[in-house]
Order: structure tokens, then C-alpha cells, then sequence
């Protein structure tokens, strides 16, 4: 018998003359069902294709099984890395994910937060937008004892659990990376300071030069995180003829914006101009020359992420907050020094 809707515990039961209490304790394998009665409503239940109602379950027991994730943008390689460790380790601990996208927006994120929140999630891990200033929808999840975990981007207050790798440090390394090979006029090009991680990369780059004693002038950083606005900015360097010794940009995209625009040009990379950029997507191995950049390891951020917010979920006593910091690498290529493919291990 085939039923065109969702079939309930009630089809179950009038199909097979039974009480629709007896075919749930069936399916829950309880011992006081028969193991004959058990069989035959096991094999009614697949024939029907029976999927139990999560939220329902969830009602009753006050527990989903659901994690919910907020990203910024699910087609960048970083942010489908992390999907792929939350999902892996949420899957080994009987979690189900659901996936929200905020698409850089504040009211779609603040929307996200909404409907996780109404479809009872049992946790939520969450990149912020860069539209986002405003935490008040964040706090009010946790004030609503709901776990909730940052990854990536976390809001600037330390009052939160944060998976994260150490973006100061990792700018600062590459930076050192472009003065070691003789460049001294480095250029950045950087992110919303709203955002943590685009203040922390600023920051690396501006101390990577305070240490080697470089010139920084005010009209060395640009704010640029994009492939078009990189295009556009290295464009304006070409026509002006101040074309700088090596560019640091605060992602992945920004830099090959700038590899394509210098190579249109004219301008030879790395040896008139180095490009070191920061993620490590997939694109970065395919441009000419591959890029030199920095991996976040956001299959790693997503699994330890997760493992926070579950030993949150699990643990009913509250506990200090904390931050995870994943290990980066410095992926040294061909953008800034010629036939390079080495690694540089991060702390």
C-alpha cells in the first residue's frame, strides 16, 4: 500500500490493525513488543518509506539532534571545507546539520538566527557577516540558553566560544615571507575592520614592517577584499606607473584579482611584483603563477568547532568560555618567489 503523503505511526497502525502506541514502541525496539510484531512493522514502515518526524521528537524530548550553521557564502572553498568538518564530526556524535547562508547580510542573518532558533536546534555555529556590528540577536541566543560557537569570524567581545586560527600571527609570517625575498614598498590590501579577522590580518602586516623598520604610509593599505576592487585599484597602479614591490591581500580572490591586472599589464610575477594572498582555495593552485597564500585547514576549524559546541550542548554545568586556535600554514608558491612549492609550518 503505497500513501502519496508522508506516511505517520497512525498509517502504520491501521494498516496493520495494531495501536498507533504499539508501532511506536515497535519501532523504538522496546521489550515488550514481540520480535515477530517488531519485524512486521519494521518492513510496513520501510514499505511505506516512514521517516520519523525530527521536530516532533524533538517536542517531546526537548532534545532536535540538530545543529544549525550560519555561513556567509557556501560556494567559497573555506566556507565548504568547514561545512564538510562541522558535518563529519557532527554525524559521528548522531547530529544532523542544517545550513543556512547569510550571503554577507545582516538581515538575512539575523532571519537565520530566527528560523534556527524556531525549529528548536539543539546548538548553532555561525561566521558573521561583514555587515555585522550589531551582536544584540547573537546575545539573545545564548541568553535563551541556546550553545552557540564562532568560527572564523567572531563578533570583537571575548564573551563567547571561538574557533579560529591566529590571523595576526599568520599575516605577520607572510609579510616577513614578501621582506625576505627583497621587497620593501609591500601593499595591503584589506578587509572590514568591523570584522575580527580583517583586523588582525591589518594589524600583522603593519608590524611585520614596524619590525623590519619599512616604510608605511597611508596610502599603502586600501580597503579591498575583492576581485573586482583589486582590479580596478592595480589597474590605477599601472597608469600611474607606482607600481608596488609586492601586494598582501586579505584573501584568496583579492590577490588573484591583482595577479590577473599586474599579468594584463604587463607586469611580471613574482619578479616585479609579489602576491601573497590568505585561505587557500582551490583556485589559488591554478592560477599562473600559483598563489602563495596562507590555509586556514577549515575542514579542521569545522570538526573542532563542532566539538566545542557539543561539549556545550552535553554539558548542562556552565563552564568558562573558550577558544580553539587551529594550526595555519604559509603555502609558499610561485606568486612571490619563482618556481617556489614549499611549505612553511605555523604555530
Amino acid at each position: 500500500m503505497k500513501i502519496k503523503r508522508q506516511a505517520t505511526i497512525k498509517d502504520i497502525a491501521k494498516i496493520l490493525g495494531l495501536s498507533p502506541s504499539t508501532v511506536s514502541r515497535a519501532l523504538k525496539d522496546h521489550p515488550d513488543i514481540s520480535p515477530e510484531t517488531k519485524e512486521i512493522v519494521r518492513k510496513t514502515a520501510e514499505s511505506l518509506d516512514y521517516q520519523p518526524n525530527t521536530l516532533a521528537l524533538g517536542l517531546h524530548s526537548g532534545k532536535s539532534n540538530i545543529i544549525g550553521v550560519i555561513i556567509p557564502q557556501i560556494k567559497h572553498h573555506f566556507f565548504s571545507s568547514v561545512i564538510s568538518g562541522i558535518e563529519e564530526r557532527a554525524a559521528k556524535a548522531g547530529y544532523n546539520v542544517m545550513i543556512c547562508q547569510s550571503n554577507e547580510s545582516y538581515e538575512r542573518e539575523v532571519s537565520n538566527i530566527k528560523t534556527l532558533v524556531s525549529l528548536r536546534v539543539d546548538g548553532i555555529l555561525i561566521s558573521i557577516t561583514k555587515e555585522t556590528y550589531n551582536y544584540d540577536h547573537l546575545f539573545n541566543v545564548m541568553n535563551r540558553q541556546i550553545p552557540i560557537v564562532f568560527f572564523d569570524r567572531p563578533p570583537h567581545a571575548t564573551l563567547c566560544d571561538r574557533c579560529i586560527i591566529d590571523d595576526y600571527a599568520a599575516a605577520f609570517s607572510a609579510v616577513e615571507h614578501l621582506i625576505s625575498t627583497g621587497r620593501k614598498k609591500i601593499i595591503h590590501f584589506a578587509g572590514p575592520d568591523n570584522v575580527r579577522i580583517g583586523a588582525d590580518r591589518k594589524r600583522g602586516y603593519i608590524d611585520a614592517l614596524k619590525r623590519h623598520k619599512l616604510f608605511l604610509g597611508e596610502d599603502m593599505i586600501y580597503k579591498c577584499d575583492k576581485f573586482s576592487q583589486a582590479v580596478k585599484i592595480v589597474d590605477d597602479f599601472c597608469k600611474s606607473g607606482e607600481i608596488p614591490d609586492a601586494i598582501f591581500a586579505v584573501n584568496d580572490m583579492t590577490a588573484i584579482g591583482a595577479i590577473t591586472t599586474l599579468t594584463k599589464n604587463g607586469i611580471k610575477v613574482p619578479q616585479q611584483t609579489a602576491v601573497a594572498g590568505f585561505t587557500n582555495g582551490l583556485i589559488s593552485q591554478v592560477t599562473t603563477p600559483q598563489l602563495t597564500t596562507v590555509d586556514q585547514n577549515g575542514s579542521l576549524i569545522g570538526s573542532k568547532a563542532t566539538e566545542l559546541l557539543l561539549k556545550r550542548i552535553e554539558t548542562q554545568v556552565f563552564q568558562p568560555f573558550e577558544t580553539v586556535i587551529v594550526p595555519t600554514k604559509l603555502l609558499v608558491r610561485g606568486s612571490t618567489v619563482e618556481g617556489a612549492d614549499t611549505e612553511i609550518e605555523e604555530l
